[in-house]
């Protein structure tokens, strides 16, 4: 018997060292698959920017649904097509850049960079053309920096300007007998409102008209800039006119107020590119084409080794770690002090595009930025599409402050809400008891709802972190708590507005952030190259980007009103996510609902199923 022991125990073990040796062996190849793609190669041709998945700062991870094509296109990070076009102005082998702007959608500030980069290739002569079969007002803004407009003879430029309502949860809430317990601080902060009401307050609609009038005079004079003589307020103010005038056809009315230079399907605008770039009939369309992808791959160099780090806070702020498109505070903060624990980073700015989210997570930031500056390395904020609540506390941390005119900031506000399902548990005929030894065992109570001890400690939170945001606002603008709180209270502004008061110290964007962190830093010209300090995206993410399905030949022309169309169904889906978001959110909040953006919002994960679509789906 011990004989027969020790041989099965022998081949036990063997099949122990087996399995361990595949796995190794498995994982190894995956890793050598993963870091052994061939560098794409760059024919020469059209540069095509297909910006149908839009352009964000930081682009969320893919999963595998990504594998196979099955979820749509892809964002675009910002930085990585402003250096592609950088490359294709002096690029020999590029004849000319076309823009698809089908389904086109991005940030105010986003779409500036953009245009400011075309400007800079029409200045170097190369040829700029954009294509859509419906114009909306982001893809116009940025057809407006090209050369020459092509417009579907079927399709529509549809100017509306900012605005629109929001959803507005009190009824529902009520039918489901789901009490949110709201605290907050700041008259203004409206992020709680969909929760306590049926419509907008006063202080909130007044905030939100200043806001979008300011936004929109910013995307008016960017858009006149571009394109002078296109007559944009007769789009804006009197659209019916202005079709009624061209005998109801939609794209000879934008001919005839010179929005458009061209009318024609997309064989033709194609046949235009072939005669830029080349002809080939062995192509999709005729024409020689470079994808954007593939000269970003091959052209685009990701800086690993510069003196002046960057780091990117984009999406909601959460506590913990968390992936590409979401500001995890310990993620963020990690990265931080891993890139300045070597000594090589000399300068760091930090890249904002968020709405906020978690005090503590933006806290969390905050100190790690703190903490360069404390080892005597410069840090400047540089201030995207949005860096609102808790975007604006981590910025109290820089030296100086960027923002474009079209940045949405402030919204110098916290909030807490804790749901409670006395009346839902009603609904469903279940009734919650219990013994107490403290007034807060067991608080707070979602079951029976908080207890006024609960509730009181709570606001007293709130308070309490609203009055170290004053502080520390006020310390970082060299203003009191008092002048903070008269331009705080949850209030929200546009760039132009936060320089007026003071929250920001200079317009300009990231180029103008570099340069002032090297001039802080005191580097040479020749030495302001930069490092990225962001965690790799996971092995995951990875493996679905190798094995995801990206046809070039699968698109196809959309409905010439498709991009214009509502679609009521992802409105609702996002407003729900918001709800879900903050109400299983962290308990206190700095974060600005008014300030989700769709490149916000696109960059952000799909929550897993939470409370309310499950008593959503009990009660249904």
């Amino acid at each position: 018997m011990r004989v027969a022991k020790a041989i099965w125990g022998l081949l036990v073990g063997v099949k122990d060292a087996l399995v361990l040796l595949f796995m190794i062996l498995f994982f190894a190849g995956l890793y050598a698959l993963l870091n052994a793609r061939p560098a794409p190669t760059v024919s020469d041709g059209v540069l095509m920017l297909d910006l149908s998945g839009g352009v964000v700062e930081q682009p969320a991870e893919e999963g595998f649904a990504a594998v196979g094509g099955s979820a749509g296109p892809r964002p675009v990070a910002l930085r990585d097509v402003r250096a592609a076009l950088l490359r294709a102005r002096t690029d020999e082998r590029v004849k000319a850049v076309a823009l698809d702007l089908d389904g086109f959608s991005a940030g105010q500030t986003v779409i500036a960079d953009l245009g400011d980069s075309l400007g800079e290739l029409k200045r170097a002569g190369k040829p700029v053309l954009a294509y859509a079969t419906g114009y909306s007002d982001d893809g116009y803004q940025l057809a407006a920096h090209a050369g020459e407009v092509w417009l579907n003879p079927m399709g529509t430029v549809q100017l509306m300007g900012p605005g629109g309502n929001n959803l507005y949860f009190a009824g529902l809430l009520d039918k489901l007998g789901v009490t949110a317990n709201v605290y907050k601080v700041g008259k203004f902060k409206s992020a709680v409102e969909p929760f306590t009401r049926s419509d907008m307050s006063p202080e909130a609609r007044e905030n939100a008209q200043a806001l979008a009038g300011s936004l929109f005079e910013t995307w008016r004079d960017d858009v006149r800039r571009a394109r002078p003589q296109a007559n944009v307020e007769a789009a804006l103010r009197g659209p019916v006119q202005l079709v009624q005038a061209a005998g109801g056809d939609f794209a000879r009315a934008a001919v005839q107020a010179k929005l458009v230079d061209k009318v024609g399907e997309k064989r033709a605008f194609e046949a235009r590119l072939a005669e830029l770039g080349g002809a080939d009939d062995k192509l999709r369309g005729g024409y020689k084409r470079i994808r954007l992808d593939r000269y970003i791959a091959a052209e685009v160099k990701q800086d690993t080794s510069g003196p002046i780090g960057v780091v990117t806070v984009a999406g909601n702020i959460v506590d913990g770690r968390a992936g590409l498109g979401t500001a995890g505070g310990d993620s963020i903060a990690e990265a931080i002090e891993k890139g300045i624990r070597g000594g090589k980073i000399k300068a760091l700015v930090v890249r904002i595009d968020s709405p906020g989210g978690s005090a503590l997570a933006s806290e969390r930031i905050r100190q790690a930025l703190l903490q360069a500056r404390q080892k005597n390395i410069p840090v400047v904020a540089s201030m995207g599409n949005v860096a609102a609540s808790g975007g604006y506390w981590v910025s109290t941390a820089a030296q100086h402050v960027f923002a474009e005119p079209s940045t949405i900031t402030g919204s110098i506000g916290v909030f807490g809400i804790l749901p409670s399902f006395q009346g839902s548990l009603s609904k469903l005929g279940i009734a919650a008891d219990g013994v107490k030894t403290t007034p807060l065992s067991g608080e707070p109570d979602l079951l029976k709802g908080p207890s006024p001890e609960a509730g009181q400690l709570v606001q007293l939170g709130v308070e309490s972190i609203y009055g170290k945001f004053l502080g520390i606002v006020a310390e970082a603008r060299r203003k009191t708590p008092q002048q903070v709180d008269a331009i705080g209270q949850g209030r929200v502004w546009s760039g132009g507005q936060a320089r007026q008061i003071g929250l920001v110290d200079q317009f300009g964007g990231m180029d103008e952030a570099i340069a002032k962190a090297a001039e802080l830093a005191r580097l040479d010209e020749d030495n302001r190259g930069i490092t990225w300090l962001e965690r790799k995206k996971g092995w995951q993410a990875e493996l679905a980007g190798l094995l995801r399905d990206d046809d070039e030949d699968s698109a196809s022309e959309d409905d010439p009103f498709a991009s214009l169309r509502a679609q009521p169904d992802l409105v609702a889906l996002a407003a729900l996510r918001e709800a879900e978001l903050l109400l299983s959110g962290p308990t206190i909040q700095a974060r600005c609902l008014a300030c989700g953006t769709p490149e916000t919002r696109s960059s952000a994960p799909t929550p897993r199923q939470g409370w309310l679509a499950t008593l959503l789906a009990l009660l249904s």
